[in-house]
């Protein structure tokens, strides 16, 4: 296949990406919040979700093939990576505990698609990237910034609905469905999603100063991007150690991984929009 036809079957696997995305939101979020109960459409849910994943695989796929090289040197790229990295973290939750806490759905999978959507708005034009970024370890670095992120995401879904169903917590709540977990559970899960991410985050920090010195030839230079990776990995360092040493639980972890993850949210999209910064590519 030619450049060309391989750049339309990736627009058109991401566009697949972007429906499939949008249909499970609105499965997950009109079945168990504004219907409420558990029925067939929480499996088609996953099941849309899941179809969507391996199309956005495919079409990230694509896209490697297409460059001749790993694709996450932009910022259409990394946001289409980390909106992979989300559903696939949601995915891994809802089957490690067997599909049965499908309403949690209704919270990350929204999260997943409103990334998916940023990305549709970006630049998809495929170049050469820049000799600062063509290293071994901007992959590594990116790749390991996914997966925290995406657990990260997770975790700030999870702790939104913890908050409703702390708020709410009586006999008539929505919450207190077979479908959505019990307070204790979802504090759980937030607590081993964050603890995953910040292993993410830290390797992407240490990988990133790596690449840093060979690129710019310092392993660190307070870059704004630097800099508030740094204020987020030592938000979701106050988070462990909190819990750890203090046993914080429920709404201050749940008010700390939402936090966090404004943090990342701001680290990727704010920094880029708003401060000058040596990173503005990614």
């Amino acid at each position: 296949m030619t450049a060309e036809q391989l750049g339309s079957l990736e627009d058109t696997l991401f566009s697949m990406t972007f429906v499939l995305y949008f249909v499970a939101t609105l499965i997950y979020v009109s079945n168990y919040i504004l219907v409420n109960k558990e029925s067939k459409a929480g499996k088609y849910g996953t099941l849309i979700t899941f179809l969507g994943l391996i199309v956005h695989t495919l079409s990230i796929i694509i896209r490697i093939i297409n460059a001749d090289r790993l694709t996450m040197h932009n910022q259409f790229e990394f946001a289409t990576w980390f909106a992979w990295g989300i559903v696939l973290s949601y995915l891994y939750v809802e089957r490690y505990y067997d599909f049965k806490y499908r309403g949690i759905g209704a919270f990350v999978v929204p999260i997943g698609f409103l990334m998916i959507l940023y990305a549709s708005t970006l630049p998809r034009d495929i170049s050469p990237p820049m000799p600062a970024l063509q290293s071994g370890w901007l992959s590594v670095h990116v790749a390991t910034a996914i997966l925290g992120y995406g657990a990260f995401a997770v975790a700030c879904g999870i702790s939104i609905m913890y908050l409703l169903k702390e708020r709410k917590f009586d006999k008539r709540s929505i919450f207190n469905k077979s479908f959505f977990p019990s307070l204790e559970v979802l504090d759980l899960i937030n607590y081993r999603a964050v603890a995953f991410g910040f292993i993410g985050l830290t390797l992407c920090i240490i990988t990133g100063a790596i690449w840093a010195e060979q690129a710019w030839a310092r392993y660190w230079g307070w870059d704004p991007k630097e800099t508030w990776s740094l204020i987020t990995w030592v938000v979701y360092s106050v988070f462990l150690h909190a819990r750890i040493m203090k046993g914080w639980r429920g709404r201050k972890a749940a008010w700390f991984a939402i936090i966090g993850f404004l943090c990342v949210l701001f680290t990727y999209v704010g920094v880029n929009m708003l401060l000058p910064s040596i990173h503005s590519y990614v």
